[in-house]
């Protein structure tokens, strides 16, 4: 065991049981998801809580990976309508994203199970959420996250690959003492 084993036992999960997410675990996602870095602390984020089962219905009809069921889903969507536009509108992806993994790794760290399935950049998807959602025009779904209490268990892994990392040049392999051991 070490300390890093929560991100590695982070598995998407499809399978889930009927019990309920409680506020407070919600309200904890939130918070973790919030927690995570961005360009000039500009925070482009919006999350919408869904946990209407009609809505959850149009999310599943919606996304053609999205048809796990679950009591509980959050969308994690960009805001565009900054003053500092031009900084939200290049980093507004990279920003939703961490903040989707920290939400993923606290839905672990809580003993929930979580899958991610993306929206953004496709056009068809990112129209239908929107309209699902009520979203403004200035706020764009990077993504929905399917959320609840796991019904199966994944092994812990990890997908490292020593021949995808470089040192210094592209073409030159990092070699680690660790993996020669």
């Amino acid at each position: 065991m070490t300390d890093l084993d929560f991100i590695f036992s982070r598995r998407s999960i499809r399978r889930f049981t009927d019990e309920k997410v409680s506020e407070n675990h919600v309200k904890l996602l939130l918070e973790a998801a919030m927690a995570a870095p961005t360009a000039m602390n500009m925070r482009p984020w919006h999350f919408v809580v869904i946990d209407d089962p009609g809505k959850l219905a149009d999310l599943h009809r919606i996304l053609p990976f999205g048809k796990m069921q679950t009591p509980l889903a959050i969308s994690v969507c960009g805001n565009l309508g900054s003053a500092k536009k031009l900084v939200t509108e290049r980093f507004w992806v990279q920003d939703c994203s961490a903040a989707t993994e920290n939400l993923l790794l606290a839905a672990n760290a809580l003993g929930l199970g979580a899958v991610w399935c993306g929206v953004h950049p496709i056009n068809r998807l990112e129209s239908a959420i929107s309209s699902s959602l009520n979203l403004p025009s200035h706020v764009i779904p990077l993504n929905v996250v399917f959320i609840g209490h796991p019904a199966e268990k994944k092994p812990p892994r990890t997908q490292y690959d020593p021949a995808k990392i470089s040192h210094n040049l592209f073409e030159v392999r990092w070699e680690s003492s660790v993996d020669q051991d």
